[in-house]
Formats: C-alpha cells, sequence, structure tokens
C-alpha cells in the first residue's frame, strides 16, 4: 500500500510448536548453512536492488536458532545527509506491527480477560455494528466483513496528513457498508487491526503506543523499538522514500496515529529476529496460543485462507513458513521464520517500492541450502499466442484495495505493468505460466478460457492475488 499494504503474504503454515523449534531438521540446517555462501549472496542481491533503484537502502539479517549469524546494511538510511544504512538502523516496519498486536490480544485471553468469540461491542461498546455480530477472532483473522479504511480510496487518503484521534479515524470508516457478512470471505483489514489495538487499550487500561513498549519491548530487551511518534528522537531512524517517474522522493507524510495496531512500530532486523524467537519459544505466549495464531483460517463454508492471526502461512519448497509483509508511507518490509529449521530472516528497506519479500526469497533459499531457484526458461510466442493473455486484469489486494495489471504484447515481447508502475517483460514457460524479468521468484499463472484468458493469479513473496480480466 503507500500506506500500510500489509499484506501478509499469505504463506502456509501448520503449528508444531515451539518451545522445541531446535528439533532435527533445525539442527540439521544449522550444521549445513554456509555462512560464506550466505554473506556472498545476501550482497549480491541487496546491491542488486540498490542499482535498479528500488530503494536507497535495504538491512538484512539471518538468525539460526535465534542468534544473528548474518546482519548487514546497503546504500543510505537517510540520502540528503549522507548516513549508510546499517544493521542497527531503525525502519517503520508497516504490517509486521500486526503479530504485536495478535499476540497481545492473546495474552488477554489466556488470563481470562476476553475471550476470541466475544462480540467487539463488549469492549467498544460505542461502534455501530450495523446489526451484525463482530467478534474479536473476526477481526484478528480478517473475516468481519468492517471497511478497511486504507481500501477507501480518497475518502481515507485525503485525510492521511491529519492527526486525527482514535475515535475521529473509526468515524471514517464505521458507517460504511459491510463488505460481506463476518465469516464468509476473507478481506485483507487495517480497520480491524486498528479496532484490536483499541480493545488492548480498553481492557488493560493502558494506550497501545504505551503498551506495546512497556508490555513487550521493554520485557523483551528490543532496545531500538518504538511506536512511530514522529515528534520524538529516535537514534538510527531512517528516512523514508519512494519513487516518481524513476526520480527518488521523500515520501508523503502521514500522522502516525493513523496506521495504530495495525502498523505503526519501528525496528531493527537485530529487535525483530529477538522477537521472533520470543514468540515462538514460548516467551510471550503459550504453544496453545501460538497455535492458534498459526491455524490457518476457516470460513464459514469451511475454506481454508492462508493466515492466522497477524501472520500468513505458508512455504519455501517443502520449508513451512510463518511471514509477514509490511508496507507503509516509504518503508517496505518482511520477516520469516522457517520454524522446523530454526531459520529467521528480516529484510527492512527505506522505499514504498522495496522488494523486501523478493530479497528474503533469495536468502532465504542459501540459508535453507536449497540452491537456486528452478530455471527460468524463455519459450518464443506468436503473435495469435500472445493475444491469448493481452488485457487489463484488476487484481484484489490483501490491503483491501485493488491494482490494474495491463499485459499486452511490445514487438515480439508480452510485457505487464501495474497501474502507476514501469512496464516489465514476462518470459514464458509453458502452460500459461510466465515469469517476470524482475524476479525469478515471482509466477503469473492464467486461466485460459476458450481462446482468451479470464484471468490470472499472481504468486508474489508467498502471496495469491487473483485478477478478472476488466477489459480487453
Amino acid at each position: 500500500m503507500r500506506n500500510i499494504r500489509s499484506a501478509g503474504r499469505p504463506v502456509l503454515l501448520s503449528l508444531a510448536l515451539m518451545a522445541g523449534i531446535t528439533a532435527a531438521p533445525a539442527q540439521a540446517a544449522a550444521q549445513s548453512m554456509d555462512l560464506e555462501r550466505l554473506n556472498v549472496v545476501a550482497d549480491s542481491v541487496a546491491h542488486d536492488h540498490l542499482a535498479r533503484n528500488v530503494t536507497p537502502g535495504v538491512t538484512i539479517a539471518v538468525a539460526r536458532d535465534g542468534e544473528i549469524v548474518f546482519q548487514e546494511g546497503y546504500g543510505l538510511a537517510d540520502v540528503e545527509n549522507g548516513v549508510a544504512a546499517r544493521p542497527e538502523t531503525v525502519y517503520r516496519i508497516g504490517s509486521i506491527t500486526k503479530q504485536f498486536t495478535a499476540a497481545g490480544i492473546m495474552q488477554l485471553v489466556e488470563e481470562g480477560s476476553l475471550s476470541l468469540d466475544d462480540p467487539m461491542t463488549d469492549y467498544l461498546p460505542g461502534y455501530d455494528t450495523q446489526g451484525t455480530p463482530v467478534t474479536v477472532r473476526h477481526l484478528l483473522n480478517h473475516t468481519s466483513g468492517i471497511k478497511s479504511y486504507t481500501g477507501m480510496g480518497p475518502t481515507f487518503w485525503e485525510q492521511a496528513r491529519l492527526d486525527l484521534s482514535d475515535q475521529e479515524l473509526v468515524e471514517v470508516f464505521s458507517h460504511e457498508p459491510f463488505d460481506f457478512e463476518p465469516g464468509e470471505n476473507y478481506l485483507y483489514n487495517n480497520s480491524a487491526y486498528f479496532l484490536l489495538g483499541m480493545i488492548l487499550g480498553e481492557v488493560t487500561g493502558t494506550p497501545y503506543a504505551r503498551w506495546v513498549e512497556e508490555s513487550v519491548f521493554e520485557p523483551l530487551g528490543m532496545k531500538s523499538s518504538r511506536y512511530c511518534d514522529e515528534s520524538r528522537i529516535l537514534p538510527f531512524r531512517a528516512e523514508g522514500y519512494d519513487y516518481e517517474d524513476g526520480e527518488l522522493r521523500n515520501d508523503d507524510f502521514m500522522s502516525m496515529n493513523l496506521p495504530g495496531a495495525a502498523g505503526a512500530l519501528c525496528s531493527t532486523v537485530g529487535d525483530l529476529v529477538t522477537w521472533t524467537w520470543a514468540l515462538h519459544g514460548g516467551d510471550v505466549v503459550s504453544p496453545a496460543s501460538l497455535e492458534l495464531m498459526t491455524t490457518p483460517t476457516r470460513l464459514n463454508d469451511g475454506q481454508a485462507r492462508g493466515y492466522g492471526f497477524g501472520l500468513a502461512l505458508g512455504r519455501l519448497e517443502g520449508h513451512r513458513r510463518i511471514a509477514h509483509g509490511g508496507g507503509i508511507f516509504g518503508f517496505s518490509t518482511f520477516l520469516a521464520h522457517y520454524p522446523d529449521d530454526g531459520i529467521t530472516v528480516a529484510v527492512l528497506t527505506n522505499s514504498g517500492s522495496g522488494q523486501p519479500n523478493a530479497i528474503e526469497a533469495v536468502v532465504a533459499r542459501t540459508a535453507l541450502s536449497l540452491g537456486p531457484p528452478p530455471n527460468v526458461v524463455d519459450l518464443p510466442l506468436t503473435s495469435q499466442e500472445m493475444a491469448r493473455y493481452e488485457g487489463t486484469y484488476r487484481l484484489e489486494l490483501p490491503n483491501g484495495a485493488t491494482l490494474d495489471l495491463r499485459i499486452f504484447a511490445d514487438g515480439d515481447r508480452l510485457m505487464s505493468q501495474a497501474t502507476g508502475q514501469g512496464a516489465n517483460r514476462i518470459r514464458y514457460q509453458g502452460d500459461d505460466v510466465f515469469v517476470p524479468t524482475f524476479d525469478d521468484t515471482v509466477q503469473i499463472v492464467f486461466e485460459v478460457d476458450g481462446d482468451r484468458a479470464a484471468a490470472l493469479t499472481l504468486f508474489q513473496g508467498g502471496g495469491e492475488f487473483r485478477g478478472e480480466r476488466v477489459q480487453r
């Protein structure tokens, strides 16, 4: 999102839990990891992203059984003042924030202060659910149907510079019609997590910003992590940037009250490793609570979605991955944990155009000794074959927004271009599958109906984003 786009990039995960993460697979990974190669690969992929002008700075960390084995900063944390990105550079982490919020709710469940199936109005009695029963669980797993404020277009974004109070922000979305009945569908929802932060405040008697610092960061020794209040002094804080027509610019201003418990935290790669190991090692919530957080969501009709509570669930070539991405003005981030292998990878960038999920995929493959991704081919297509795929497809994004992806021929090449972005060549792999030139781990798979594609699915960063054709 140019915003709080998190999107948890879904990833599938089950849950063998975790006081015992150092089982045999983790030990095997620990013994086989080639640290020299890991350094070379991380350096290479980071410099490639800097050279392609997708971000001015990036910091990467890899941990094995909770101990950092690699961390490095590349490029610039502050372009105007020439400040280098370092391991201790502090970035906005966007929607990685959601797992902190979800863990806080689970702590309240454990102590009996609330129940997952309580109506949200038990704690926010002034919220008008329009006669629709919304539970705490619906908020946690993005199935509430409440309108996500970041998906409201100009209605919300024209107010992004305003320092709205909690109640003023709630007024922006609370009277909007529901997108669906609770539990009927899954739609990534920043409003839901903002409301969860308000519930945490109501139950604990402590505002979310203070709660997360006093109850999470301080006990775990996460000394560089904060609620991202712009007015406070935060050593080693990175500046945020975006690219406009290929030119680097300072990111737009956003009041940091607006992302709230959905995406307003700042952290470092080292602190995120500390957090991940504590969460999965039983120092934050119980094994039973963590299992709930890492169990795929079930809709009312029994269909599963690859998201738990604040965590996206998936696999990288058979290795279970628990992950989440974050995007907020000027920053894109990704944090992944491979529980059976004891491996954690954190990638933070200071650009809204950053591609931390692509960096993480390359680095994780090396840490897991998977070798390079499968070979990418470049099969020829006739003009008639290219016409089968041409058109504009509207993708549903995790933040509730949509994105148009145009597929078109340029001579003998097939191209893809998302709204507001540059065009990229896509290479044919056979069976209606394409891989873009900018990232060999991304796939576009078309659904062909007769002589024309009717829809496509974009597989990127562990996520699946489907879009139907809206015009030729």
